[in-house]
């Protein structure tokens, strides 16, 4: 229903673009035919501007506040227990992926090769088996990775490869004490 009402979206201002004279392109005006025939029209064009933004924002108010309720309502509740058994609770938007979520916490969880799946630092670990079967199953290299990960366990993950959905609302994860990173004595990553 969404990708349906946003593809008429998409028609309905392609249609109005060649009754303008003028379209907008971050910010600045661009236009379409030579500046005399501008001058000539500005004050049409400008009542047309008006108008078509009158209409397009009154017509699509429902699908404006979509966007801001789904922003608003779609987040879940995860909670990190840190190596010293403290539980950080957080809230997560939908389809965003662990580590980021941790980074934008502020919760010591590395993340060395910036989801690339070039290392194990984001390793977790899913504390109930029950919302670990809800996870897709990990790729061949996330396999590899998570193979050199410290404190390796059945339940063991990527954060760069959890995906928040609906279905994980209340997820525990449990960060491991030590991470195996190749970096520096002292190199503190910076989150992305």
């Amino acid at each position: 229903m969404l990708f349906h009402r946003l593809s008429r979206l998409g028609s309905r201002i392609v249609k109005e673009l060649p009754r303008e004279r003028h379209f907008s392109v971050s910010g600045m005006r661009v236009l379409q035919g030579s500046y005399s025939q501008y001058l000539q029209s500005s004050a049409v064009t400008q009542r047309q501007s008006r108008t078509f933004q009158q209409a397009f924002f009154s017509s699509n108010y429902n699908l404006c506040t979509l966007f801001s309720t789904i922003s608003e309502t779609e987040k879940i509740n995860v909670i990190f227990v840190d190596k010293d058994g403290e539980e950080i609770h957080i809230k997560v938007p939908v389809g965003m992926n662990i580590l980021e979520a941790a980074h934008e916490n502020d919760i010591e969880l590395e993340g060395a090769c910036e989801c690339s799946l070039a290392c194990s630092t984001c390793h977790v670990i899913v504390m109930d088996t029950e919302y670990y079967n809800k996870l897709e199953e990990p790729t061949d290299e996330e396999n590899d990775m998570l193979d050199l990960a410290f404190g390796l366990t059945e339940t063991s993950r990527l954060g760069c490869q959890v995906i928040a959905k609906p279905e994980l609302d209340g997820i525990r994860l449990a960060i491991p004490s030590a991470t195996r990173n190749f970096a520096v004595d002292g190199f503190v990553p910076k989150p992305h």
